[in-house]
């Protein structure tokens, strides 16, 4: 079986699937702990020099707070990926609220899917 790899390439976005928190809280439950770590070692074995962690909800509750939230989120990403080695001078952390949907926030289904943490590769050496 022939397996084809996308290269690492500026600008790359993936969601980071298995990220969790509590309800309203910036907290990392521990079982995130095993995609975080494919996290770490996917930019240890790659030549990425920057990255930017995004956080984003779904539309429930109030703008400010969503944006806050997401925010908050992103950099306990962060926190964990510097204490895991990662550089911070290659770490950006932003949040985005509710302004980036991907799904319809209509549903449960959808609302699940917009409540997200992704990477976007900002530089490859």
């Amino acid at each position: 079986m022939i397996v084809r790899l996308k290269p690492v390439k500026d600008g790359s976005t993936m969601a980071l699937n298995n990220i969790f928190f509590d309800t309203n809280s910036a907290e990392l439950k521990p079982e995130s702990k095993t995609e975080l770590n494919k996290l770490v070692s996917f930019i240890k074995s790659n030549a990425i020099a920057k990255l930017e962690i995004g956080g984003h909800t779904d539309n429930v509750g109030d703008d400010k707070a969503n944006m806050l939230l997401s925010d908050k989120r992103a950099k306990s990403v962060c926190d964990y990926l510097i204490t895991s080695g990662i550089e911070a001078s290659r770490l950006i952390s932003r949040g985005y609220g509710e302004t980036k949907p991907v799904s319809d926030n209509t549903t449960e289904e959808g609302k699940a899917k917009n409540r997200r943490t992704e990477i976007t590769i900002l530089s490859v050496h």
